[in-house]
């Protein structure tokens, strides 16, 4: 029986960490009663950080500290990697061959390495792919990744309270999240809007999702699609402790669908359950990092042109009817 177990990476910052949550699900979902212990082997891990509240009753330990394999003398057989300590599953999730002997170490049982993995053929480019390979060796094939269920009760009670269970002939919510990091990954705000104003008149109800650093573009989006939802910003619930990354994914469960750009935004709405139409700049980025979604529709504006204005938005509203649809 597995009882603790030890998860190896080199460390998250926001969208490697998000990308991982549905791998996280599933970890726990395939041993509930272990206790699993995540090692950023560089120090460093959202999981301590803006996601800490995300991924609690999921991780039990974060080790950031003491000889973890990242210092090349670590493999040296006298150094006591982790302290000493054994867990009876090791998945290794990244692929230096060095590190991966460090990470051996710790393995009293079972050891998945990924690094192992990768001089194989069919090791997968996407990161989400690879990690649901590493589950499945886990498993023996019975694991595989899932939305994420926040253990917190007050981030249920905010997403019910701010989009509320629709009645018979009540909206249906379709998630809208323009931002992105750089300028060159947006979809246009104006298609963004053109396409929530299809949602409106279609009798759904859009939700746009914007960062505290987009106050200009939410105060474009008000003005020109009134009738739409920015439950982030205007909380009418009482659980106002639940902000940030954790209460996008809470949300994210009260969606039908949601269309977002390649950047965090997105990553926490698949995270949460939403079916998420990702719209990418270019395809080799598109694959590699895809968002983890249950269900994904995957529109690549490299497709149509060279910027992401040359994705057309009868394209997009076409695979956002899909998603709602269930057409996959």
């Amino acid at each position: 029986m597995v009882q603790s177990i030890l998860i190896y990476s080199m460390g998250e910052v926001i969208g490697d960490g998000l990308i991982k949550l549905p791998f996280i699900a599933g970890l726990r979902a395939a041993f509930p009663q272990a206790r699993i212990t995540w090692c950023a082997a560089k120090g460093q891990t959202v999981y301590a950080g803006p996601l800490k509240a995300v991924v609690a009753g999921y991780i039990d330990e974060i080790l950031t500290e003491g000889p973890t394999g990242d210092a090349p003398l670590d493999v040296l057989p006298w150094v006591r990697p982790f302290g000493g300590r054994t867990f009876d599953l090791v998945i290794d999730t990244q692929e230096n061959a060095r590190r991966s002997l460090v990470a051996r170490r710790a393995a009293k049982g079972r050891f998945v390495s990924a690094a192992a993995q990768a001089r194989k053929p069919d090791w997968p480019v996407a990161v989400a792919e690879r990690l649901a390979r590493l589950l499945a060796l886990a498993t023996d094939g019975a694991g595989a990744p899932r939305p994420l269920t926040l253990t917190d009760p007050d981030a249920a009670n905010a997403a019910r309270a701010l989009l509320p269970t629709a009645h018979y002939g009540g909206p249906v919510y379709v998630g809208l999240a323009p931002g992105a990091g750089g300028q060159d990954k947006r979809w246009p705000l104006e298609r963004y809007l053109d396409l929530a104003r299809r949602i409106e008149a279609s009798g759904r109800k859009a939700v746009f999702f914007f960062g505290p650093d987009e106050a200009v573009d939410a105060r474009a989006a008000r003005d020109a699609v009134p009738e739409a939802l920015f439950p982030e910003a205007d909380r009418t619930d009482g659980f106002t402790g639940v902000k940030g990354p954790l209460l996008a994914i809470a949300l994210a469960g009260r969606l039908t669908a949601a269309v977002a750009n390649d950047a965090g935004p997105g990553h926490m709405l698949a995270a949460g359950g939403a079916p998420l139409l990702s719209l990418q700049k270019d395809r080799r980025k598109a694959v590699k990092f895809r968002p983890a979604a249950e269900r994904l529709e995957l529109l690549v504006a490299e497709d149509y042109g060279h910027e992401m204005a040359a994705l057309p938005l009868d394209v997009v509203d076409a695979a956002l009817q899909r998603l709602i649809a269930g057409v996959s």
